[in-house]
């Protein structure tokens, strides 16, 4: 890519205008100004921003197909819906649900997602939420979790999951999918569930593969749940905390000692009620924080420029103060910081030299961005989906000129439709 204006994200080697990236066998081989590269092929790169490819560490794709469909009343909340239609749900059904999320991402300028895949009802429920996302190219670590409706003493399938674990060079898409665990920690209560919470934490932990989990949620909700997991010594760089709106100054401490990052997503917060995100809180104490679309039937996209707009205005709200939270700051927290929180800073989140080419480029010529000032403001204020011309994943144009080319959108998008109309025909 030559002569774009290129934001790093990397504060070594900062803002580049009028600068190039050198990609070569899917790594980033050099950036800066009037780079000699012989034989190379060269993308334009006039009139756009080009950054690394933004990263969404907390996402349940395979919802996707339900966007917009939480309702008005009770029965048709967030989970009674995902619950329903989770349990009449195919295998077929997953893989269609979570190829239109991974057409979203891409189309939105997401690289790299954290897929927490809570509907595992079968090994082949599993197998065929992975090949969507292995079909699409995007980088993932991907999250094997219970699934909707699941009793609350039942435990996850850890054979299956250990099965994964050994033969996961099979599902890896060379190395751009990485395992995880979707973990529900009960820490204290009925003495079974945390018979079974603990057992499935110390397997994750014995074979190393790194847990999300989804914990002190409502900001309403008595603090104690943090004190719990520290006192319980889970805390620690292997476990992905998501919302966390519950959390007490101190507890934040806590989060900041053990090394636990945490994900946050202000538009499915809102949405449902939870609270308003603790972001900069969490940030001022030490914490990594990273963002997330979570569910697009609370949010309806998958615009993630568009939650960190969300994100920094309610930030500044809550602390009467224009200045407290940075466009670039917000930046970081869906590049830099969300590879941090995935354990992939050495190999994406900036446009270092030597990692991989997982790079987006945002026009700057289109009604919702012109004229050029602040390309920080401008990303985190003023971009759309509309605007992201390129998407690159491990070197492979996944978009280019506005257009996906990985995947066939009319086809995805039918696909998802007739398992709406397949499912919803089953639940009646």
């Amino acid at each position: 890519m030559r002569n774009a204006y290129v934001m790093t994200m990397d504060p070594r080697l900062g803002d580049i205008p009028g600068g190039s990236v050198h990609i070569r066998n899917g790594v980033i081989a050099a950036v800066g100004k009037d780079l000699k590269v012989g034989g190379a092929t060269v993308i334009d790169g006039r009139n756009t921003i080009v950054m690394p490819g933004l990263i969404d560490t907390h996402w349940h794709m395979w919802t996707s197909y339900l966007k917009s469909m939480a309702g008005d009343k009770a029965e048709d909340g967030y989970f009674p819906l995902t619950t329903r239609y989770g349990q009449a749900m195919q295998p077929i059904d997953m893989y269609r649900g979570t190829r239109l999320a991974a057409a979203e991402a891409i189309n939105a300028g997401i690289t790299t997602v954290g897929d927490n895949c809570h509907n595992i009802r079968s090994h082949a429920y599993a197998v065929e939420d992975l090949r969507a996302i292995w079909e699409s190219g995007l980088r993932c670590r991907w999250s094997y979790g219970p699934y909707r409706g699941m009793p609350a003493d039942k435990r996850i399938d850890l054979g299956d999951l250990e099965g994964f674990h050994r033969y996961w060079s099979k599902y890896s898409s060379d190395g751009l999918i990485s395992l995880g665990f979707m973990w529900t920690p009960v820490p204290t209560g009925a003495a079974e569930r945390v018979k079974i919470a603990r057992e499935e934490f110390e397997t994750c932990r014995r074979l190393s593969i790194p847990m999300c989990a989804h914990w002190a949620s409502k900001e309403n909700t008595a603090p104690g749940e943090i004190t719990a997991l520290a006192e319980g010594k889970f805390l620690g760089k292997d476990l992905l905390l998501i919302h966390m709106l519950a959390a007490s100054p101190a507890e934040m401490k806590m989060v900041a000692a053990g090394g636990s990052p945490i994900s946050v997503s202000p538009g499915s917060e809102l949405r449902i009620g939870y609270g308003s995100s603790k972001a900069a809180a969490f940030l001022d104490a030490g914490v990594n924080v990273s963002v997330s679309v979570d569910t697009v039937p609370l949010t309806g996209n998958a615009n993630l420029f568009g939650v960190l707009k969300l994100l920094r205005n309610a930030e500044n709200a809550k602390a009467y103060d224009e200045l407290k939270m940075g466009a670039r700051r917000a930046l970081e927290m869906a590049t830099i910081n969300g590879a941090r929180a995935l354990g992939l800073e050495n190999k994406v989140g900036s446009l270092t030299p030597g990692k991989r080419a997982d790079v987006i480029a945002v026009r700057t010529d289109h009604l919702t961005m012109g004229v050029f000032t602040d390309p920080a403001h401008m990303l985190v204020e003023a971009t759309e989906e509309a605007d992201v011309d390129t998407v690159m994943v491990d070197g492979r144009l996944l978009k280019h000129h506005g257009s996906l080319t990985s995947l066939n959108v009319p086809q995805v998008m039918a696909d998802a439709a007739l398992t709406l109309a397949d499912v919803g025909k089953r639940i009646q």
